[in-house]
């Protein structure tokens, strides 16, 4: 029988994280949980498209739009089962145990890791633990907590909207929390830019951006005050 996970992961100049994603994957691959890897690229100009030739992966080229990446991506994968994650996110030992059990037994349901950061200290376990809340309570993972989700699912909501910012809370928006679930493992993402611009600075930005886009706010223009503040993983 073949693995049934592809794992799809978006990249924009990536070559600094990219990695470390790569290398905590080895652990699917041993228990044969992983079908293949795409990478759906959004036009890099550094070392990202030779470290996933490097790592065998299925490369796919298009727009820097993450949502629409994900969409290239997941049309490029063969898995029955898909795993979204981003450049920068870290599975932490355990992670292919957990997504094989829910392959096993919730196929109606989607699955998302616990967050935690690649930092000590209170503010980034408090964020860090505002997230993995919220996404019990609210059914609002974000992109940086992966998300893994039956082709049959994915399809069936529509996939990924293409569009460059929010894709994340779309998709769980369409899913609805009873579809959704925490999967008993931990996803560790990068804390560069909460350490770059304080991490109660950058909480407060995104939070503003989720309610405005939750509100209605177009996509577009969320995206143009982002990248008016830093650029996006």
């Amino acid at each position: 029988m073949r693995a049934a996970v592809s794992i799809v992961i978006p990249t924009l100049n990536a070559a600094e994280t990219l990695p470390g994603c790569l290398a905590a994957l080895f652990e699917g691959l041993e228990a044969g949980a992983i079908r293949e890897l795409v990478i759906a690229d959004g036009g890099s100009g550094d070392a990202t498209l030779a470290i996933a030739e490097a790592a065998g992966a299925v490369v796919v080229q298009g727009a820097a739009s993450r949502g629409g990446q994900l969409r290239q991506g997941a049309a490029a994968a063969k898995g029955d089962w898909l795993l979204f994650l981003h450049a920068d996110t870290v599975l932490e030992s355990g992670w292919s145990a957990a997504v094989l059990a829910h392959v096993a037994t919730a196929p109606e349901r989607a699955g998302y890791f616990r967050l935690r950061f690649d930092a000590g200290g209170v503010p980034a376990r408090l964020v860090a633990g505002w997230a993995n809340l919220r996404a019990r309570l609210f059914g609002l993972p974000f992109g940086d907590q992966g998300l893994l989700i039956s082709r049959d699912l994915h399809d069936r909501v529509g996939g990924f909207a293409d569009i460059e910012l929010m894709e994340d809370v779309a998709m769980a928006r369409a899913l609805g929390r009873k579809r959704l679930a925490m999967l008993g493992a931990i996803a560790r993402t990068s804390a560069r830019r909460y350490a770059t611009e304080g991490w109660l600075r950058r909480g407060a930005r995104n939070m503003g951006l989720q309610l405005r886009f939750l509100s209605g706010a177009a996509p577009e223009r969320l995206a143009r005050r982002y990248r008016r503040s830093g650029r996006r993983s």
